[in-house]
């Protein structure tokens, strides 16, 4: 059976973690070696210019990241939907929010011009872009179908 080595959402120490193990049902049984604190996270993570290489390029499982402001009316909508969709794809997907007034260089890198934006990455790799709000059950199903594949 293939292990995977995740950070720690509180702590950040690197913990080796039974594949089998992620999944939503068993995904808040599985506690840090150092801190004893849940290890994936059941909301989303903050992103920033200088923490988003460890939160999303070099994290074992996909990651979500939205590019968003706190004066966007539709970030604002989208908001509660990322909370609730990091709970339930908890141990399957990693949701990341970095506010672009904040972060300009990763706005930059990543040419955002509108937001909402969302971008899910495997690694360094980008799959999709996700330009608009869009209503939960849409968003859950675009993020199951790249997930699996």
């Amino acid at each position: 059976m293939s292990n995977l080595t995740i950070p720690c959402a509180a702590c950040g120490t690197l913990n080796r973690i039974r594949r089998a193990l992620l999944n939503p049902e068993q995904a808040d049984r599985i506690h840090c070696g150092k801190c004893k604190a849940e290890v994936i996270a059941a909301k989303p993570v903050t992103g920033t210019d200088a923490n988003f290489s460890r939160e999303v390029e070099q994290y074992a499982l996909p990651v979500l990241v939205d590019f968003w402001a706190p004066w966007c009316g539709p970030c604002r909508m989208v908001a509660p939907i990322l909370d609730e969709l990091a709970l339930e794809l908890r141990g399957q997907i990693k949701i990341v929010k970095v506010n672009v007034d904040e972060n300009p260089v990763l706005a930059n890198r990543f040419a955002i011009r509108s937001i909402p934006t969302m971008k899910l990455f495997r690694g360094a790799i980008e799959l999709d872009t996700i330009a608009g709000a869009l209503p939960k059950p849409a968003l859950k199903a675009r993020l199951l179908d790249l997930i699996r594949s």
